[in-house]
């Protein structure tokens, strides 16, 4: 019989309870994430698709991470539903589709005699990068190794090779452990040794990564900063003047009755004021007038006209003197949230018509608050190291996350933003300032710890003071080194399966 007439492998009960086990696994590696935040679950949640993985043909193995990716992601971006059936069912079997293609290539692998918790690792790796970056700038949310953000020696993984680093050894764990139980129970104990000393291998490179950490350099004088969290409407407000009347006053009402002294910085997060502040008078003289008040740097955030109809979501920065210092407008902007790709193509889709019509910046920029170097970014930009890391290069002493994240309401979207923050602060050594219109507002110091949060749709005010640092971790002078060693990797073991099996034909 030849290859084309071979009949396709009948579907069996082992192959429905390998499709359980991967949506299990995307369930407890969901509940790493907030809102339970069970983050050592990570450890062993990938346990059952890697054991599901095991001598699945490419095309199983594809299925088994699809399965896994729904059930995942599903539950990880539920707060998509916010935006209705036709936002969150197609981003989810998008992002679905990569530890798919990542479960094919493993296969693949040990269809040529390659099999290894590293080139599973590797394998994974890569294409959650690729997830981060493809299609439409990618989307980073839910990277393995974010899950364990409330664990300092994860952390200071993360300042050695960023985010990437500790999911690869996330994955790596994983796999030794599917290794040990099935050898196990085979009897195989030299395989379970072998398991055993792998696993001891990633527990003693964590405590090597733990022990010479990266310790930033404290400079000067700590910043007394402000945040003002002035949205308490768990509720659309689209029309303008009653965005005006009630939330941008709101800013406004709340700096005045709560701030007291001088201030190095005060910051109204994005979406707290509408109109241009650098050509509206009134506007200005209002926020000048507070700067004044307080001695203070003031970064504000509103959307203003840009070129061909479109607009620029832009954080402007007013020195203690009413000097406007400059603007920072998002680079990194949310596919069908703040632009629609192919908008003309699709606009037989009526609901993204509500969808914003944004262009992107030009590029990054710093500003100085009381002699230190501030990098500004924008909601969603945090989501992604490589961006973060550049203006850290560029030297930026802190960073400020300006966001809104009202849309998703009562949800565990700003739990999760804040947890990719704390990853952010730990990659780079910086101390970051989250500022929420609605919540949840925080100060994160450079280890990624969290002090002063605010609660969800609360009038709040936070006042804190953190101190800037200079130097650079190993990830932010590095890179992505991981990523490209997994890959490098990958491409050298690819060509060594190819050279075997023709020497074996030829053999």
């Amino acid at each position: 019989m030849t290859p084309l007439l071979r009949r396709r492998p009948q579907w069996e009960r082992s192959d429905w309870g390998r499709l359980g086990a991967s949506v299990a696994s995307g369930l407890l590696l969901a509940a790493a994430f907030p809102p339970l935040d069970l983050g050592p679950l990570a450890l062993v949640a990938l346990v059952p698709l890697l054991w599901a993985w095991r001598d699945a043909t490419p095309r199983r193995a594809a299925l088994y991470g699809f399965a896994f990716g729904v059930a995942f992601f599903g539950c990880l971006l539920s707060w998509i539903w916010n935006f209705g059936a036709i936002a969150f069912v197609p981003l989810v079997l998008t992002v679905a589709a990569y530890p798919a293609g990542a479960g094919a290539l493993v296969a693949v692998f040990a269809r040529a005699r390659l099999r290894s918790p590293l080139l599973t690792a590797a394998v994974w790796l890569l294409f959650e990068q690729l997830r981060g970056r493809f299609p439409f700038g990618g989307l980073a949310w839910g990277e393995a190794g974010a899950a364990l953000h409330d664990l300092p020696v994860a952390r200071a993984l993360a300042s050695w090779g960023g985010v990437a680093l500790v999911t690869f050894l996330v994955v790596v764990f994983n796999g030794f452990v599917v290794d040990g139980i099935v050898a196990a129970r085979s009897r195989s104990w030299n395989v379970v040794a072998t398991a055993a000393v792998g696993l001891a291998g990633v527990v003693a490179l964590t405590g090597f990564g733990y022990a010479f950490r990266f310790e930033p350099t404290e400079q000067g004088d700590p910043l007394r900063v402000a945040t003002i969290q002035g949205n308490d409407q768990n509720r659309d407000i689209n029309a303008r003047e009653e965005y005006l009347r009630v939330v941008v006053e709101s800013h406004f009402r709340l700096a005045e009755q709560r701030l007291e002294g001088d201030y190095d910085l005060i910051v109204f997060p994005e979406s707290a004021l509408r109109g241009d502040p650098s050509e509206d008078g009134d506007l200005r003289d209002r926020v000048v007038d507070l700067a004044a008040e307080h001695d203070a740097t003031m970064l504000v955030n509103s959307r203003v006209p840009a070129p061909g109809g479109r607009d620029y979501n832009t954080n402007f920065v007013f020195d203690p003197d009413g000097d406007h210092q400059g603007t920072y407008i998002k680079q990194h902007l949310v596919p069908f949230g703040e632009y629609v790709p192919f908008r003309e193509q699709l606009s037989f889709l009526g609901p993204l018509e509500q969808a914003y019509n944004y262009a992107p910046g030009p590029g990054r920029r710093l500003f100085d608050v009381s002699g230190r170097r501030m990098a500004t970014i924008i909601c969603f930009e945090s989501a992604f190291g490589p961006l973060v890391r550049d203006f850290v290069r560029d030297g930026a002493e802190f960073v400020v996350v300006s966001t809104n994240n009202r849309s998703f309401r009562r949800s565990a979207n700003s739990a999760q933003h804040l947890a990719l923050t704390q990853m952010r602060a730990a990659e780079t050594g910086r101390p970051f300032i989250q500022a929420s219109i609605s919540g949840i507002s925080g100060v994160i110091d450079p280890d990624g710890d969290v002090h002063d949060t605010t609660d969800l749709f609360e009038h709040a005010v936070v006042t804190a003071e953190i101190t800037p640092t200079t130097g650079q971790t190993p990830y932010v002078r590095y890179g992505e080194w991981v990523t490209w060693a997994c890959g490098l990797a990958l491409i050298g073991l690819a060509l060594f399966a190819r050279l075997r099996s023709s020497g074996a034909a030829r053999g």
